[in-house]
This record gives structure tokens, sequence and C-alpha cells, in this order.
């Protein structure tokens, strides 16, 4: 085909494709019109009063607002595929799915069924496709397509003529980070695509090592199984753990992107209300956070903090000492221990035991002050008869009645000195009051931590008031486990608001069914709850973010390798069905905490009910660098099988000699050359210092402009100062790896830090180091004294 053929081709491609795209967009727009009339409209306009209407009308808002919704952030790049079956028949593949006014299919949602071909289909399987066209959209104008063909014989004339194209999933990899996960729905490849449409049961565990698209694949998978279960999900939402702030920034655009806004992303940092947790423990102190006997310890510290006081309890109350012995103390503490509830709750039932028991000790006490006079009044052997039957028949009458004893109660209840002691005996306690006095008490960690070392002790040791770190989250989660809340004007409400509910959903579901409204359109509860309750709308994933206690449908943790054996049991409490994604790479456990394999931390949940899915091809990292980081992986985790890449581009990673004194002079410069070389500008070239800790105060004053630590304002700025740990996760065009040895000493698994860092980059990569390089990096060179 010849040049003019190429370019009249291509541009019959592109004018085809535009009159199809513009189609979609414009069907977009109405759609979106449509949902913004139902929404203004409110569910006030129109109608009756009665209870059916405002369902009725309620509904359309409700129906509108998600639509409204998933069609709001499925602008860009709308439409970015089509596929031409052998047959005849054509699809066109999206973000969501759109019918033309005739209710013909205009765009099939990437999720569908029927699009699953434009994923699946390859050269040697193509199935029934004879072609497959990516299309490069910049707004709503088509600028590039790229042609797949599998069977030219199975395409019509007019289409063989029309013939163009390059790689799209390398071109998506060649174009420059922009501190956003890029567009990949196009571009997802086979075994992605198993992993995406895996069952919504049991915990799938997709194992990859650098640049295999597990991250992209776990995302979609979100996003997946809320299209395809959508009745079961849709109320309980999806959790997506990650591993830092940054990461969350990173992909946030993603999910939005792909028509799904009910989804909670969050890190174990976040996972407790109230607390947003982003500074790490020092390893060792991680190490004991993280271990599984802190619920033990957990447990301990708040059976602790039920005491029964030795030789009973006295307490100072209007004039005279009120006792409860030792046994009645004993005995409230079992009975409450005997509850089947958490200890904020097993407290009510504590105090009302003591409060008996003192109330009861005042009664006699009273009965004693009117006693003792009479008898003195009265010889001995010589009280009247009448008068010793009279004394006998008091003796024998209950001191109080029950109405006696709640009155006394209550007044008991409201001297403070009474309230106090008993406090003092079995305290309501929050979580964080909990943690805090355990930490900051040498002699409460001895007596709580007995399943712990002295030394292990010791590393728990703070000053109170100390803020909460990542490691923290956990402990406060299972804290909260045992502490529970009481609330009993709560608790009424609640029980009063869930019977006035239940009401309104019956009532509710008669109205949807008598208007022939699907309920898998519109669900009932929920709506039922929008039409009862006047307040601000809440959506599920607020909802879901805001509530401790929240059982979601599904929970993705991506880099889970990190999450410590404490981490996993709070995310297990937040998914009872145990439906989980586990997206990670064992080889690049950097946490000291983190997971020594998939089994150790899963077998303790799912006992050999886990299935594992290796990704093992690399498309983000070339090939060059790539064989680096092989020999980082041989050494630190010799039985990891490297992915396999598929670029085969770029310059060869280079090394630097540069003393420690020089970082200030020769990093601002090499810096400048990198950015240089790969374009940065608001849409193009990311780079990042990933230093070693000994070197990052050096490498931060040596380049004051670059923006530094695991923070989502970072991505916005061309360069970065990070460690690897803040680095994990991520990828840039461009890396400077700072000090490698000091990475691979700088803890327990430094040698894990230095596979994440060297396999951060897209396109080059540049070692500076002092001293011999790291034996792992021995097919680096070093390069002259110049930045090139």
């Amino acid at each position: 085909m010849g040049a003019r053929q190429v370019k009249s081709a291509r541009a019959t491609a592109l004018e085809t494709e535009q009159r199809h795209v513009s189609r979609v967009y414009a069907r977009l727009d109405a759609e979106r019109a449509a949902a913004e009339d139902a929404v203004a409209a409110g569910p006030g306009a129109g109608g009756g009063a009665g209870f059916q209407a405002r369902v009725e009308r309620q509904a359309s808002v409700e129906e509108g607002a998600r639509r409204l919704a998933r069609l709001g952030g499925v602008e860009r790049a709308l439409c970015f595929g089509r596929i031409d079956h052998r047959d005849g028949d054509t699809f066109y593949v999206g973000r969501i799915g759109l019918r033309d006014e005739d209710r013909e299919p205009l765009l099939i949602d990437w999720r569908a069924e029927a699009a699953r071909p434009f994923y699946t289909a390859t050269a040697g399987d193509p199935g029934t496709l004879a072609r497959r066209r990516h299309l490069h959209l910049r707004g709503r104008t088509v600028q590039r397509v790229d042609d797949e063909v599998f069977d030219l014989a199975g395409l019509a004339e007019d289409d063989r003529a029309a013939i163009v194209g390059e790689a799209a999933l390398l071109a998506t990899l060649r174009r420059g980070r922009t501190g956003r996960m890029g567009d990949v729905v196009a571009t997802i490849q086979e075994e992605q695509d198993e992993v995406i449409r895996a069952g919504l049961h049991g915990v799938l565990v997709v194992q990859g090592g650098p640049g295999t698209g597990k991250t992209v694949a776990a995302l979609h998978r979100a996003a997946y199984l809320l299209y395809t279960y959508r009745d079961v999900l849709e109320r309980r939402g999806v959790l997506v753990v990650g591993p830092n702030a940054t990461f969350l920034r990173y992909i946030e655009q993603v999910l939005p992107g792909l028509g799904e806004t009910d989804v909670v992303l969050t890190t174990v940092g976040g996972l407790f209300p109230g607390v947003d947790a982003t500074e790490a423990d020092v390893p060792d102190v991680a190490v004991v956070k993280g271990d599984p006997r802190m619920a033990d310890v957990i447990e301990r510290a708040v059976r602790d903090r039920q005491r029964v006081p030795a030789g009973g309890l006295a307490v100072d109350c209007d004039g005279m000492t009120l006792r409860a012995d030792e046994d009645a103390c004993r005995a409230a503490r079992d009975r409450a221990r005997a509850l089947r509830a958490p200890h904020n709750v097993q407290r009510r039932l504590f105090v009302h035991e003591i409060l008996d028991a003192l109330a009861l000790d005042r009664a006699r006490q009273y009965d004693a002050m009117v006693d003792e006079p009479l008898a003195e009044l009265l010889e001995p052997g010589k009280t009247p008869k009448w008068l010793q039957e009279l004394l006998d028949e008091a003796e024998d009458d209950p001191l109080l009645d029950a109405e006696d004893i709640r009155l006394s109660k209550e007044t008991l209840w409201q001297d403070p000195a009474v309230r106090a002691a008993i406090d003092a005996l079995w305290p309501e306690l929050t979580p964080q009051t909990l943690l805090d006095a355990l930490f900051s008490d040498a002699a409460r960690l001895r007596s709580a931590g007995a399943v712990l070392t002295g030394a292990e002790r010791a590393l728990l040791e703070r000053p109170p008031g100390v803020p909460w770190t990542v490691s923290d989250v956990p402990l406060l989660d299972e804290a909260a486990e045992w502490l529970g809340a009481d609330d009993p004007a709560e608790r009424a409400r609640l029980r009063a608001a869930e019977r006035a509910r239940a009401e309104e959903e019956r009532y509710t579901r008669e109205v949807l069914e008598s208007a022939g409204v699907d309920e898998s359109f519109i669900d009932a509860a929920e709506l039922a709850d929008r039409t009862t309750d006047h307040g601000p709308h809440r959506t599920t994933a607020e909802r879901a973010a805001a509530d401790r206690t929240w059982a979601y449908g599904h929970v993705i943790v991506d880099e889970a390798q990190e999450l410590s054996a404490m981490a996993w049991r709070a995310l297990m409490r937040r998914v009872p069905t145990r439906s989980l994604t586990v997206v990670g790479d064992i080889a690049q456990t950097g946490s000291a905490a983190g997971a020594p394999s998939w089994g150790a931390m899963l077998d303790r949940y799912v006992p050999g009910r886990w299935r594992e899915q290796r990704l093992m091809v690399n498309y983000r990292t070339p090939a060059a660098i790539m064989r680096v980081a092989a020999d980082v992986l041989a050494e630190v985790a010799p039985d990891e099988t490297p992915p396999v890449p598929v670029r085969d581009d770029g310059p060869p990673p280079l090394a630097r000699h540069v003393e420690p004194g020089d970082l200030g002079a020769a990093l601002p410069g090499l810096v400048a050359a990198e950015l240089a070389e790969v374009g940065a500008d608001e849409q193009a070239g990311r780079l990042a210092v990933i230093a070693s800790a000994r070197r990052h105060a050096a490498v931060r004053a040596a380049l004051p402009d670059a923006a530094a630590g695991a923070t989502p304002e970072a991505l916005d700025s061309p360069a970065v100062v990070l460690t690897a740990e803040e680095a994990k996760g991520l990828e840039f065009d461009t890396v400077i790896v700072v000090d490698p040895a000091g990475i691979t000493a700088g803890g327990p698994r430094g040698g894990q830090d230095l596979y994440v860092a060297v396999t951060r980059a897209t396109r080059r990569m540049t070692v500076v180091h002092h001293g011999d390089l790291p034996a792992a990096l021995r097919r680096l060179t070093d390069t002259a004294a110049d930045p090139r």
C-alpha cells in the first residue's frame, strides 16, 4: 500500500469512526440532560401529596441522581474500541453502555460479555473476530485508530481498504506519566481480563511482579463486579485498600472513569473512622504491633480494667461510708463478664449490681440509725410482747421494695463520688483511651502483655498523647471490638427508627410493584430511607466510610503483602463473606511486619480455600531495566520468577558515582537533564528520586523545588523525592535511585526495597552511588562525571 493509499485509508477510518463517536456523545448529552431534569425537578415537583406519589417522584430523582453520577465520570475516551466479527456484526466498546432512540446498541459496556473478545482475542486464538480496532480520542475528536486484523477475508471490501494501525498497548505505555493512573481500560490484556472477570465468591490472590498491571486488573475487577453483581454489591459496596494516600490519588479517577462511584478508597491508616494515620513505626515496633499476639494483649488490657477491689468497695456519700464487700464486687464482675457483649455494654450490668449493693447498705445503715436509739430505751428482757412482735415483723420485711431500690440507685448514681468509685472499677473506655493508657503505663503493659517478652513490651512504651501510627490503627480496631459502645437512648431511637423504616420499606415495595418498577432498577429499601429521612443523602461509599462495623460486599487490597497479621484481622471483620481480591507481590514485601507468604496470612481465615492467579507479563518496564531488576530479585527472592517484559525500547540503565558530599552539586543537573529527556510538563514526564533513609535529607536539600514524601500533591510535581516504601505502587517516566547500598542496608527487608526502587521506571533509570555498587547491580556501568 503506497503512502497515498495509507493516507487515504487513515482519513477514511477517522471519518467513519468520528461519525459514530459523535453519535455516541450526542446520546450521552441527551441522557445527561434527562437525568439533570429529573434531579432538578426534585421529589416535590408535581403530582399528589400522598406517600405513593412521593415514592414515585423520589424514584425518578433517585435514578436520575445515580445515572447522572455515572454519566459524569465517563466523558474522557467514552468510546475506545470496535470489534468486527466474521459474520458481519460490529460492536463499539466503551466505558458504559448506551442505546439510541430506537433502543439499538450504540456502545457496549466494556464489562458486558459481548465486549469480552475485545480483550481476549489473540492472533493465535481470535475466536469469531476478524478485526479489533482501538480508537484514540482527544476530547470528543478521534485522533488515531489502530487495527489488529485477525482474518482479512472476514472483512468487507470497504473495511479492508481502511486498515490502519500501531500496537495500542505499547503506544499507551510510551505515553508520559501524568500523576494519575492512565486510561488503561482499552488495553487490558488476556491474563488481566481473566483476573477481572473471575467470580465474586472466595479469595482471589493476584500475584504479579512489577509492571504486570495487577493494580489495573484489580480496579477494573471492582468495576466489573459492581456491574455484574450489582444486586449483591450496590447496597454493601466495595472497599479498596491501598498502601498510602499518594497511591489513592494515583488511582482515584480510574473507577469514576469506568462508571462506578460507590467505592470506598482508603489505606490501612484510614480504616478506623476518626483516625487518619500516615506515620509509620520503626520496623521493630511495627513487627510487635503487627503480631497476632497483640489481640491477646488487648483482650487482657480490657479485662484488667474490670477490677475487684481488695477488701471490697467503700465510698463516702451523704455523711456515711457505703460498702459493697469483695464477694459482692466479684459476683457483679463475673455476672457482667458472662454476658456475650463487649466491655462497655457489660459495664451497664456491673454498674447496676454495684449500685444495688450500695443501696442496700445505705438502707441497712438508715435502719440501724432508727433501731439503735429504740434499743437503748428498752431494758433487756422487759420489752412488751406487742412491741417485740412489731420489731420482729420489721426485721422480716425487706429493707427496700423495687421502687425504693430504683430511686435509691438513681440518687446514688448522681453522686460524683459514687460514680468515680464505680468508674475506677469498670470504666467506660474508648479504643483511644485504652491504648493510650496501656502504652504509657509500664505496669499495665506488664500485666496485659504477659505473652510478650520484656524487650517487646519496652518497644511499645511511649508517652501519652503521641499521634497514632499506621500500625496502631488495627489495634484500635481490635480494641473497639472488645469495648463496644453503650448508648441506651441511641439504641431506643434506632429500634423505633428501624420499625418505622421497615414499615416504609414494605409500603414502598408495594408502590413500586403497583407502578411496575423493577426493584433491580431502584432498590425499595434505599428508596424508603430516602423518602422517610429528609436529611442530606449519603451514598453507599459515604455511609460505609463512616461506619466501622460496615460489612462490605467485596474488598480489594493492593500491595497486600505489606499488611501485618493484625491488619488482616481488621480487614477480615469488614468482609464476613470472605469475598476478596488480594493483589501484590511477595518479592516486594518491604514491611518487617508484612507477609512472608500468602498462606501465612490467609490460611488463618480461609484455610486451603483461596486461589492464586499469577500475572507474568511486564507491560511497564523496558527489558534493559528489567534485566537489572531480575538480578536483584534473584538475590532477595530466588524462588520467585521475574515477569517477562514486552518492551525492548529506551536506553540502558546507568550508574553514576557521586560522593555523599557532592550530592548537592550533582543532583540538580542530573534531574534537569532527565526531565529534559522525558519532556516534563503538565501532560507528560514525571521523575522520582528514590533515596535511602540515610541520604534522604541530603537529597531533599539538594532538590528544594522537588516535591517530597507520600502526599497526594506530590504527584502534580514533575519531580518528587521518595523512599522506596513511598514509591511502592507508583510508576514514573524516569527514576534516579540514590544510594542503593543504603537502601539494602536500611532494614530487615532492604533487598526487597531495592527491588521496588529499580522497577518504578517506564523509560529511563540512573543509579547514583558512592563506594562499590551492590553485587545485584553488577550489570550497571558508571557514566562520565558530567550529567548526560
